[in-house]
């Protein structure tokens, strides 16, 4: 062990707009880690003169590259943060104090999520936690969940306070384009999974995923926000309902 207690890792893609004021909120960190995938905008150079190390590695998918990480960073313990996610000051200060005695191999997180400007507190949103301070020989990512990672965690887990803030849809497009490629993501897992939509899933899985959103999740306490996010999630269970239909009729038409 090199005697580094923590190593903070961001993964990046160009991210010029988000990497300085990221690693900003990682400087009490022993070593700032950037593992980037041949960003083509200044995400390198920036990263650099904000003090990170920076490792240039081919994406495959997200467990790939967090798993990667595990294995290339020499410290005891790894932070995961995302470069349009900022750590604050009570949150580095909570990592502090249970580093100094951990009762445990690896820590959630929650997530305070900002969406068109934001603060979401209902509909899923919060407390999101993420399971990001990892004890490293004692954590990998599951290598077949390629989107929304999975730890695998060979010890005790724990829980933490204050939240990471994370700026994840700064607009309708941009959530639009997130969606998408989550919806076909999952629709595909359910495919090879085995799962067969029935017609009737098209009309009551979207009903039953607002209600779940809205009602549940307490979409409602974000007022007219809150409807609009729970009404779009439910259109993308539609969405992934349908993806499913059309990759079941393309598998048994090429039968």
């Amino acid at each position: 062990m090199s005697g580094v207690k923590l190593a903070a890792v961001v993964l990046t893609l160009n991210e010029e707009h988000n990497i300085v004021e990221c690693l900003s909120t990682l400087k009490w960190a022993d070593e700032m880690w950037v593992f980037d995938s041949y960003s083509t905008d200044r995400t390198v150079e920036l990263a650099e003169e904000s003090g990170a190390r920076v490792a240039r590695e081919v994406f495959e998918n997200y467990a790939q590259m967090r798993n990667l990480a595990l294995s290339r960073v020499d410290a005891e313990w790894v932070l995961f943060v995302d470069a349009d996610e900022r750590v604050t000051r009570e949150l580095s200060a909570e990592i502090q104090d249970v580093l100094a005695s951990p009762d445990a191999d690896g820590y959630w997180i929650p997530r305070h999520n900002y969406i068109f400007g934001r603060l979401t507190r209902g509909a899923g949103w919060y407390p999101d936690y993420q399971m990001r301070l990892l004890r490293r020989e004692r954590a990998h990512y599951d290598p077949d969940r390629h989107v929304h990672e999975v730890v695998i965690l060979d010890g005790r887990e724990g829980y933490l306070k204050n939240p990471l803030v994370h700026y994840n849809y700064d607009s309708l497009a941009h959530f639009i384009a997130k969606q998408e490629r989550y919806t076909d993501y999952d629709a595909r897992v359910l495919f090879r999974k085995g799962v067969r939509p029935k017609p009737r899933h098209l009309i009551t899985a979207p009903i039953r995923h607002f209600i779940w959103r809205f009602f549940t999740l307490k979409g409602y306490v974000d007022g007219f926000h809150g409807l609009k996010l729970s009404v779009l999630m439910a259109w993308y269970e539609y969405q992934k309902q349908l993806r499913l239909r059309r990759l079941w009729r393309e598998a048994d038409d090429g039968n």
